[in-house]
């Protein structure tokens, strides 16, 4: 059987290429090792928008998924008697919430609806009013939706606060400019597996060195210090666990297919094309976007679920799932909904035949979308 298409907001589709670069065995202490870890490092902090040779950012890379790169974040970055103020429109936010809870830190969580990007002025007003809060963590892109933060304004307005700003960057880092440099940026955190187009398993955040070089002492867990992550690095080259040695090579042949392709500008116009080409389609089948095209970031869109009686998200995955693709029920907490990611070793073509595959669904299982399709002989891909 053919693997589907990873419709997703990640895991995702893979080049050929990224997963044969997991056929060698690495052994963690060799030279060549240490120098792939240092190469991905620097990249890494290139894409983030800063300079490595600067030395002002700094790449910590850990095992595990998005979330551990987050939770590792926060628990080393915040001091323990700092107050966290957490900008939430979406499931991934409330997860940082979580995260504060678990790992004993203070926080304070400025709230809007899963379809409204974060509220720029509130946020200037909760700054002005608590002293207490020490440093915000934002979304660039929230993966429950797929909307897309005002974070160049978001960062001007915690600059400007004296506070230091950590921007979950998972579903735009690689596809949508960060700036962290330019922005003074406290962190930025993403994975390996959305649109650097690597495998799972390995997590990072871009760092600002002198918060980084401030932050001992701060962390509640051995295996998520990121101070100590990086301290040994800078003394012995060494990860301090075993590290993921092959996901670590499938995301430096991503890296090279990334920069093959363009960079942040090429890899994002792909994406662009993608959404464009999803979105034109959807539309003339029925279907309705949760979101507007100007808050809409290119890399995941969410969609209404059809209103008929006959539908069913599990029958309707199965039936696109046998057709060679995969997608995501939705996260929203109001609406019935499902995510089409945008991301991964896909192009237009690719989205064409998910739509005429959806196009056939919709016939098959008797389904009218919320915009009154019933047949695909409204939609020729």
């Amino acid at each position: 059987m053919n693997e589907p298409l990873l419709l997703t907001p990640g895991p995702l589709t893979t080049s050929k290429s990224v997963k044969e670069a997991m056929l060698r065995d690495w052994g963690s202490r060799d030279g060549d090792f240490i120098e792939l870890t240092r190469g991905v490092c620097e990249s890494l902090v290139r894409i983030a928008g800063a300079d490595p040779a600067s030395g002002a950012y700094a790449c910590v890379p850990i095992q595990g998924s998005g979330t551990f790169a987050v939770e590792a974040t926060i628990d080393t970055l915040v001091p323990r008697n700092g107050r966290l103020l957490i900008l939430i429109n979406g499931a991934y936010g409330r997860r940082v919430q979580e995260i504060c809870a678990y790992i004993n830190r203070d926080c304070e969580i400025l709230e809007c609806a899963e379809d409204a990007p974060t509220p720029v002025d509130q946020l200037a007003e909760v700054l002005a009013a608590d002293a207490s809060i020490s440093h915000v963590a934002a979304f660039h892109c929230e993966t429950t939706s797929g909307i897309l933060n005002p974070l160049p304004k978001i960062a001007q307005v915690v600059t400007a606060a004296g506070r230091k700003l950590i921007v979950d960057a998972m579903s735009t880092f690689g596809a949508l400019p960060i700036n962290a440099e330019a922005l003074g940026l406290s962190g930025v955190i993403a994975s390996a597996n959305k649109c650097l187009e690597g495998v799972p398993g390995m997590g990072f955040a871009v760092l600002k060195t002198d918060d980084l070089a401030d932050a001992k002492g701060n962390a509640t867990s051995l295996s998520l210090d990121l101070h100590a992550q990086w301290q040994n690095f800078q003394n012995t080259s060494q990860w301090r666990f075993t590290p993921p040695t092959h996901v670590l090579a499938a995301l430096a042949q991503a890296i090279t297919e990334h920069e093959g392709e363009g960079g942040i500008a090429g890899r994002g116009r792909r994406y662009a094309d993608n959404f464009r080409i999803l979105r034109d389609g959807m539309a003339a089948m029925g279907f309705e976007a949760l979101l507007p095209n100007d808050l809409q970031a290119p890399t995941i869109v969410t969609y209404h679920a059809p209103a008929d009686p006959n539908y069913d998200f599990g029958a309707f995955y199965d039936a696109l799932h046998a057709k060679g693709f995969a997608i995501y029920p939705g996260k929203i907490a109001k609406t019935n909904s499902f995510r089409i990611g945008c991301i991964g070793h896909i192009d237009g073509d690719d989205i064409r035949r998910a739509l005429a595959a959806i196009a056939e669904i919709l016939d098959e299982q008797n389904i009218v979308s919320r915009g009154g399709v019933r047949s695909n002989s409204q939609f020729k891909p």
